[in-house]
């Protein structure tokens, strides 16, 4: 068969000349493509004598395969171009000093916030919030606080300054997130999951109390709850929380006006090297209070406590940061020290997430 030199030494050149992958495709299907130059020859040879079809397949054979093979150097030829190209503009100079950590840094509340978010969002639980200054009805009242409790005298709460002569309900700086609560009730009805993190206030200053710290409250309310429950919640978010296989922890009989009955909750813990080690030992530290839901509180939220129950539980976060992060002074959150902050601070993409562990 005549003019394969021809056609071999054009397809050769035409794919040495090749740019690109897309012209190196585009010469492939001009010569091996079903409408090809060399598919086309190779369509002939049945009107060919067997003879002469036997000698112009072989040739048309071995050009197809030297063609085939031309092609596939010339890709893995352009293939390790892109590759070098790549790595010449993607090149780093591990010599070079290290990059410096972001001036900002999240500070331990929030990041706590996430973590704490992050695991009950995991059991169901959604957020919920709440204003800051509240009437007195949704801080006390609704909570079944009666009015000669001594949260609400002058020396334990915030109340906001009223003009004489004024007659409407006062209002307090909260003392809790649990009017979050009532609110969520009024607005989703039951069944409901939520909890409620954010500022709260109080008259009080030391070591271990500021005037406005954060708490969060929780409140899981339907047909069937139980303190078994609230249990397990509880026993679930102290071990991811502080990211321990196992935790103990201790309900003790206690009294808050909006939960019947009510427990504080103390884990077990022990002291080695100077740190404190949750979860395991022989001490036992007061970490949050909990109880069912009193049947007023439900009712002044307006869900009806004979078809309805469900626990209520709150904590307070600066407390358990301080508990997880060795941070030894409470004051040190509200102080602003950029070299406190660099310190116990996080990094902005550090994200909780419980598959790759609350600090990643």
């Amino acid at each position: 068969m005549d003019g394969l030199d021809t056609l071999r030494n054009k397809f050769i050149a035409a794919i040495a000349g090749a740019s690109d992958e897309a012209a190196l495709e585009e010469v492939r299907l001009s010569a091996l493509g079903k409408k090809g130059e060399i598919s086309a020859l190779m369509g002939g040879l049945g009107k060919m004598e067997p003879e002469a079809r036997k000698a112009a397949g072989a040739s048309l054979n071995v050009l197809r395969d030297e063609i085939d093979a031309a092609l596939r150097g010339r890709k893995a030829g352009l293939a390790d171009a892109a590759l070098d190209a790549r790595l010449k503009s993607e090149w780093l100079d591990v010599t070079l000093p290290g990059r410096p950590r972001p001036a900002g840094t999240i500070h331990p509340v929030s990041q706590v916030m996430d973590e704490l978010t992050a695991i009950f969002a995991d059991m169901g639980f959604s957020v919920a919030e709440g204003p800051q200054i509240e009437s007195d009805w949704f801080n006390f009242d609704a909570l079944n606080i009666p009015p000669e409790h001594p949260a609400r005298q002058e020396h334990d709460t915030f109340f906001m300054h009223r003009a004489e002569g004024d007659d409407r309900p006062p209002h307090v700086l909260r003392t809790h997130t649990s009017p979050v609560q009532i609110r969520a009730l009024q607005a989703q009805g039951a069944p409901i999951r939520v909890i409620a993190p954010g500022r709260v206030y109080r008259m009080d200053m030391d070591q271990t109390h500021t005037p406005m710290f954060h708490q969060v409250e929780g409140l899981a309310i339907d047909r069937n709850v139980t303190m078994a429950n609230l249990k397990w919640c509880l026993e679930e978010f102290c071990r991811a929380f502080f990211e321990v296989d196992e935790v103990e922890l201790r309900f003790r009989a206690s009294h808050f006006p909006f939960t019947e009955p009510s427990a504080e909750v103390d884990i077990r813990y022990s002291v080695q090297n100077g740190q404190i080690k949750l979860g395991q030992g022989d001490k036992w530290m007061e970490i949050l209070g909990s109880g069912m839901v009193h049947p007023k509180v439900l009712a002044a939220a307006g869900v009806n406590p004979d078809e309805w129950q469900g626990f209520a539980f709150g904590m307070g976060i600066d407390r358990i940061a301080m508990l997880k992060y060795g941070i030894p002074d409470l004051r040190a959150f509200f102080e602003a020290d950029l070299r406190w902050l660099r310190h116990y601070g996080f990094a902005a993409l550090d994200m909780p997430d419980l598959a790759r562990g609350l600090r990643g």
